[in-house]
């Protein structure tokens, strides 16, 4: 389950688009941030992705990716041109395509790769999804199958494109927008497979065109319900409605910091990780449960300045106990590690921070108390310093962007020692602690 935010320059504090999102995975399922430069292919010339092999265009864009690591495409992303995209699983009443094919993370990074603007993207993924479909497996340990919505954005515009099985829509948002797991198109839109309002009407999910409503007649309701995507969008939603006109890279940090934990009914339960079967907050954290196997592993804040766009990416689990640390596509990128794995190792930044994450959970109100002031210090003194520097020149910007992945890793095992020594007790209950001790089993994480 995912949350993915946008706020555009109507709404912001600078006039400047804003975009951010956290991707929820399965616990072990490790995160990488990984830059790939422009390239110029032959003609005939073809790419792998996850599961499928397509024809390669002339020339790709260099991209900026947040992925899991086994697949080819990526949850988060941005490239040299500004498009930022984030993905979302969707649960529709269309068949899922179990077969090996495109999936939804493919689609992000192909269109990151082939499009200037977002309105491109829009395009790219939506001609491929005619030509190709979407099938496959999304799941790591465990098999999954969805559809995707996607929110779209560059410095100009942002669009919000949702799809089911091969039919879609599409439009353009207006101040500020978030998707969540479940389609938020209703009857209207900019763009839309042809098919779109007779595929349902045939299928009597509705009386006719005048009846028509994209989210009411495609979703699937049991998933739609369970994965609690209309409480977390609609706090989404009103964490940019109540901050409209300052909205900054720090508000959209902390809005995918959100505990606002709400349950399925809606009453805001006050507490950081729900304790029941189902219901979760925007910064997800997994526990035992049919709807709560899978948590926040991955993070990113874009500030997209036409000129000079500047990205903000944690490299790991919960954006409450990590550092999101300031990224440009120009600029080398500091080393991470090896390729991390579903298995813990110690050289990577993922399983670095798991150790501090994974204590932090026996009692996270607690173990924040002890970091969380030290860690906004630090941060929002990286925005401010990394927005001032956006157009400075590359030697510049890669001394500070390596200083600053630097001093994260610092600080962390700085905090990893202070949480340790504050005794904390586990107060997880249950259920949650023998789901984490086999995550932690399974990923052959230390004592």
């Amino acid at each position: 389950m995912c949350d993915t935010l946008v706020a555009t320059g109507a709404v912001t504090a600078d006039g400047v688009t804003v975009f951010g999102k956290n991707s929820d995975r399965e616990p072990n399922e490790a995160h990488e941030i990984v830059v790939v430069p422009a390239a110029d292919h032959a003609d005939g010339s073809t790419v792998r992705c996850t599961y499928l092999e397509v024809p390669q265009v002339a020339h790709t864009y260099g991209v900026l990716l947040a992925k899991p690591f086994w697949i080819w495409g990526a949850e988060i992303g941005a490239n040299e041109h500004g498009v930022t995209i984030g993905n979302e699983a969707v649960f529709t009443k269309v068949p899922y395509g179990k077969e090996d094919g495109l999936i939804g993370m493919d689609f992000l990074r192909l269109a990151l790769e082939r499009a200037a603007t977002a309105e491109e993207a829009v395009a790219v993924i939506t001609v491929l999804l005619g030509e190709h479909g979407q099938s496959g497996n999304c799941g790591f340990r465990h098999k999954l199958y969805y559809h995707n919505s996607f929110l779209i954005v560059d410095p100009c515009e942002a669009w919000v494109l949702e799809t089911a099985g091969p039919h879609w829509a599409a439009k353009r948002v207006e101040g500020f927008y978030t998707i969540s797991n479940r389609l938020t198109i209703t009857d209207a839109w900019d763009l839309a497979s042809p098919d779109l309002v007779p595929y349902a009407v045939d299928h009597r999910w509705c009386k006719s065109p005048a009846d028509f409503s994209f989210a009411r007649c495609y979703s699937d309701f049991v998933y739609s319900t369970f994965s609690d995507a209309a409480n977390r969008r609609k706090r989404t939603m009103t964490l940019l409605e109540e901050a409209r006109g300052k909205i900054t890279p720090v508000t959209v940090i902390d809005a995918l910091r959100d505990h606002g934990v709400r349950t399925l009914g809606g009453q805001n339960r006050g507490v950081r990780t729900p304790r029941g079967l189902v219901g979760t907050s925007v910064c997800a954290h997994a526990a035992f449960g049919p709807a709560r196997g899978s948590q926040s592993t991955g993070s990113m804040v874009s500030h997209l300045r036409p000129d000079h766009p500047t990205h903000f990416l944690t490299g790991s689990s919960a954006p409450c106990t990590s550092l999101f640390k300031p990224v440009w596509l120009d600029v080398p990128l500091p080393s991470t590690g090896p390729q991390p794995t579903g298995t813990f190792d110690a050289a990577t930044l993922y399983w670095q921070h798991e150790v501090l994450h994974r204590r932090a959970l026996w009692d996270l109100d607690a173990a924040l108390a002890l970091y969380s002031g030290a860690r906004d210090t630090i941060e929002t003194g990286w925005v401010d310093e990394a927005l001032r520097l956006a157009d400075a020149d590359v030697p510049t910007r890669s001394t500070f962007e390596a200083a600053c992945f630097n001093r994260a890793h610092d600080a962390e095992q700085a905090w990893r020692s202070q949480v340790g020594a504050a005794g904390l007790r586990d107060r997880r209950g249950y259920l949650a602690r023998h789901a984490w001790q086999a995550w932690d089993r399974e990923a052959q994480m230390p004592e």
